[in-house]
């Protein structure tokens, strides 16, 4: 299950607590910057200039080709933006990982706005192992006011989560169905179970609780006007919670950026974070870059006084 493999991540084993590291398992590759929501707890809608412009096609078969040759088993085609706003490349991607490189295992989160029962065809039939969907409302109303987006998004999004469901069920396809939420304070909850019990969990194989991720510390203003209170850090899902230093981002899953940046942050949308370029070195070079060796060194440490994290909420 999805959750397994999730804890399998976030779990750093004695055999990578180093500076210098082997090929993380599962890098997350952002095929579009570009995203359809306006979340208040995205660090997405903190970018001073959001991007236009996707991945470079040659870019991504060059890095992913690097990747598989150096260990690395799993990707993810996204991270910060919504993929399906580019939905040929996303299609692409899938099956150029499955088919041409034989990744093991493959997997996509997203809002499912734009999920409609042909682009799910599409992205099923290329491949893909794991879909997940963020479902974070539990009325119109709040989607509206969290996402910042029309309310017609809430019920196209949950149409297309079940769609998707009967799409799959009818081709045989064997990607896997899941579904994340944040949990926000306990009244949330009663209206969250309510929305997944009819709306969500009848179309999904599984689904999980995440904490308010304080998304690097970039969206902590617009968490303090919606009334919600963050995680310290990037402490994975709720039920396996994990200590936020070192932080496992920076040891067990790479995050490429639309434009080759390696970051050492889930939740880099500004580049603070930028590890490496990888335009212009190979991908094992960046994750062992000099600045990110330096980088682990304080997080085994336990004392980030003075880096690019000292800022973060977990250690305020």
């Amino acid at each position: 299950m999805i959750t397994d493999r999730i804890d399998a991540i976030t779990k750093i084993p004695e055999t990578h607590r180093a500076a210098f590291l082997p090929a993380p398992k599962s890098v997350k590759i952002e095929l579009t910057g570009r995203c359809n929501y306006r979340c208040g707890f995205c660090a997405l809608r903190n970018r001073e200039v959001q991007p236009h412009g996707d991945m470079d096609w040659s870019l991504f078969t060059r890095v992913t080709r690097d990747m598989k040759i150096s260990g690395v088993r799993e990707i993810g085609v996204f991270y910060l933006g919504e993929s399906l706003m580019a939905k040929d490349l996303t299609v692409a991607a899938i099956e150029f990982l499955k088919h041409a490189l034989e990744f093991e295992y493959v997997f996509l989160t997203t809002n499912a706005s734009l999920l409609d029962e042909s682009t799910a065809e599409r992205i099923m039939a290329a491949g893909l192992d794991s879909l997940k969907y963020s479902v974070n409302a539990a009325s119109a109303e709040q989607f509206a006011e969290i996402m910042g987006v029309s309310p017609k998004y809430f019920f196209r999004a949950l149409d297309n989560i079940e769609s998707t469901w009967r799409v799959r069920e009818k081709h045989g396809f064997k990607t896997r169905l899941y579904a994340s939420s944040i949990r926000y304070d306990g009244a949330q909850l009663e209206r969250m179970e309510q929305l997944l019990d009819t709306r969500v969990r009848p179309f999904c194989d599984q689904t999980y609780w995440l904490p308010l991720y304080s998304m690097g510390a970039q969206a902590n203003q617009r968490e303090a006007e919606l009334g919600y209170t963050p995680t310290a850090g990037n402490q994975g899902r709720i039920g396996a919670l994990r200590e936020p230093l070192p932080c496992w981002s920076c040891f067990m899953g790479a995050h490429l950026t639309a434009d080759g940046i390696l970051t050492a942050c889930c939740f880099d949308a500004d580049g603070r974070f930028a590890m490496a370029d990888l335009n212009h070195v190979p991908f094992m070079d960046g994750w062992n870059s000099d600045k990110f060796q330096a980088l682990r060194a304080a997080h085994l440490a336990r004392d980030v006084t003075g880096t690019i994290c000292q800022d973060c909420v977990a250690y305020r």
